[in-house]
């Protein structure tokens, strides 16, 4: 007995531009499952639509896939390229009599189902020069789709038009180019967003028409924000290129993907990569719409960034600025090893994305711009003496190391009865210029003495004058 062959899977976008979040996803269920099975991945470019598929959307696609780190075994294969195996499979479709050339337009079917109760539109073959090419679909029974995740879904024939697959100059359509290509391909699973579940019969028609056994179909539901409206393209991280660029790391973004509508059975949440390739089953993946919501993208991500070692950290961070400020990357660069050590130390626990970090640790490697509504807040009333009590404490001290610096404020506040933030924001935005920072005691360390004193005795003077 032969062993079964591995399972094919495809992951087939349309280059219109960049991947979206849903996409993303798709991409990610099919590279589990394909990962997961010992099967193969096929990526396919659905660019018959000419006017919106260009190489540049193209490689968006491309550049998201790489960048999420989701390889492919086969591809990327061009459908436009495959036009001919398509054109060809028409024919033999018209020669067989599966289907037929029919001039009418959308108002002549519009009026045909009108005049016969509503049923699906039935035409009659012609001879008619640029006729557009339709399939016959039986007049009784149902298109039954068993899909993996809903069940089983039944579309009855009699309620579906004869549908066209060619226009009238011979370009094939989508639902026959796609079922062409899949067996083709010998794709053995579809997973796709379940707003292709409607072409799922018409695709059935087609390879039932053609001879071919189907694959396997999943529909994955659709995602929504946390309002319960369809994530959208102008929504806010909806795209990987934006998830990017917004300081997000790869394996956090691969591991938020895969929970949104799938689950372990122990509903474990932090999962590295190559246990969701052991763990993932589409039989898991629910019905409902699932929830993108940035904020717990944030928390997971801020999870998977303080668990990288600090080596990591600190070259994710360099790459990051090297995309997002060529001048920031550069005052990085230029600061000694362990000034740039110290930042991504001090900054672990506070910064969720690398986006956020530069702006925590500026003040470490370039002159601090003043935030004028944080001066204005803070730089006032008896900040000016508290200030200069916080300055004494600093000279004094033999060291310059955290606890010492812990322990020098902490005495200063207890000697002058003031709370221990009209002490520590004063500082804070003397040497930082803004009331955000990791902590007083932490920054002071890493900025260093002399210039933490530079700093606030320039504070002082601007106070005093």
């Amino acid at each position: 007995m032969n062993a079964p062959s591995p399972p094919r899977f495809r992951f087939a976008p349309s280059p219109t531009g960049a991947l979206h979040i849903g996409g993303a996803r798709t991409a990610l269920y099919n590279w589990l499952l394909a990962r997961g099975s010992g099967g193969a991945l096929v990526l396919r470019i659905e660019d018959t639509d000419r006017e919106r598929s260009t190489p540049e959307n193209t490689e968006q696609i491309l550049d998201a896939l790489r960048w999420l780190e989701l390889d492919w075994d086969e591809g990327p294969v061009s459908q436009y390229e495959c036009r001919e195996r398509h054109t060809q499979r028409l024919a033999e479709l018209v020669e067989a009599g599966h289907a037929y050339h029919d001039p009418a337009t959308a108002a002549d079917v519009r009026a045909w189902k009108k005049s016969h109760g509503g049923i699906g539109y039935r035409g009659q073959p012609s001879e008619e020069p640029g006729a557009a090419v339709r399939l016959r679909v039986p007049d009784r029974g149902e298109m039954v789709v068993d899909d993996l995740i809903r069940g089983e879904v039944r579309f009855a024939n009699d309620t579906q038009d004869d549908f066209v697959i060619a226009r009238g100059d011979g370009t094939p359509l989508y639902n026959l180019a796609v079922a062409v290509d899949d067996a083709e391909m010998g794709i053995t699973d579809v997973v796709r967003g379940d707003d292709h579940l409607s072409n799922t019969p018409k695709q059935l028609l087609v390879l039932e028409a053609l001879g071919v056994r189907p694959p396997r179909y999943a529909h994955l539901p659709l995602l929504h924000g946390p309002d319960g409206r369809k994530l959208s393209k102008r929504d806010r991280a909806a795209s990987v290129q934006e998830l990017r660029d917004l300081g997000y790391l790869p394996a956090a973004v691969r591991n938020y993907l895969a929970l949104l509508g799938w689950g372990t059975v122990d509903d474990e949440t932090i999962l590295a990569t190559d246990e969701l390739v052991d763990r993932f089953s589409i039989e898991r993946v629910g019905r409902s719409a699932a929830i993108f919501d940035e904020r717990k993208l944030r928390w997971m991500n801020g999870r998977f960034m303080r668990a990288l070692p600090l080596s990591e950290y600190e070259a994710r961070l360099a790459d990051h600025l090297r995309q997002r400020s060529p001048d920031e990357a550069d005052a990085f660069a230029a600061a000694a090893p362990a000034r740039r050590r110290a930042a991504c130390e001090i900054v672990r626990d506070k910064a969720q994305t690398l986006d956020e970090i530069w702006p925590l640790v500026r003040f470490l490697f370039v002159e601090p711009a003043r935030d004028p509504a944080a001066w204005g807040k803070v730089m006032k009333g008896d900040a000016g003496p508290a200030l200069a009590e916080g300055l004494e404490a600093l000279r004094a001290l033999d060291g310059f190391d955290v606890a010492s610096i812990e322990a020098a404020l902490t005495a200063a506040v207890e000697r002058s009865g003031r709370r221990p933030k009209d002490v520590y924001q004063p500082i804070r935005v003397a040497i930082t210029g803004t009331t955000i920072s990791p902590g007083i005691f932490d920054s002071l360390a890493a900025l260093g003495r002399e210039t933490s004193v530079t700093r606030i005795e320039r504070a002082l003077a601007e106070l005093a004058g």
